[in-house]
């Protein structure tokens, strides 16, 4: 069976939706603010419950996840059964709990080189640029009396 790479992009987004939406909700739940959330959420959160009975935390979110992602998927105008997302490399397999892994951004690369030791130029102190400026605002200063 082929999949299209329309109903590719709109399993992405729908993958994409639920595991954000499921991450804030249960937060949400976590922080005695469940009730807040809209009848949607709360029926998600009432499934993921009674799996969470049934089997381990991270079992019972990535089912949760499974249900709500083929919910997306059929609202964002996905055609069929929804097809199997894969999983980035870049994203951690095990549940971290309330704690998010932050990636450090790749070095940036220098435009120009940077020089150093003998070739370098000789920058000139703050205080010696103030004690020019001051020299030259008496001097104006004496000059206009």
């Amino acid at each position: 069976m082929a999949i299209k790479a329309a109903d590719m992009l709109i399993a992405r987004r729908a993958d994409t939706r639920a595991r954000a939406d499921f991450a804030t909700w249960k937060m949400l739940a976590k922080l005695n603010g469940a009730s807040a959330l809209p009848a949607e959420a709360q029926n998600f959160l009432v499934a993921y419950r009674q799996l969470l009975e049934k089997m381990t935390e991270a079992d019972a979110s990535e089912a949760t996840i499974q249900l709500m992602y083929k919910t997306y998927y059929a609202e964002m105008g996905g055609a069929g059964t929804p097809p199997e997302v894969p999983a980035r490399a870049s994203e951690p397999v095990t549940d971290t709990g309330n704690v998010t892994a932050f990636r450090r951004p790749p070095p940036a690369k220098a435009k120009k080189p940077t020089v150093s030791g003998a070739n370098a130029k000789p920058r000139l102190p703050v205080a010696l640029i103030f004690a020019c400026l001051v020299v030259v605002y008496v001097g104006i200063r004496y000059y206009w009396r």
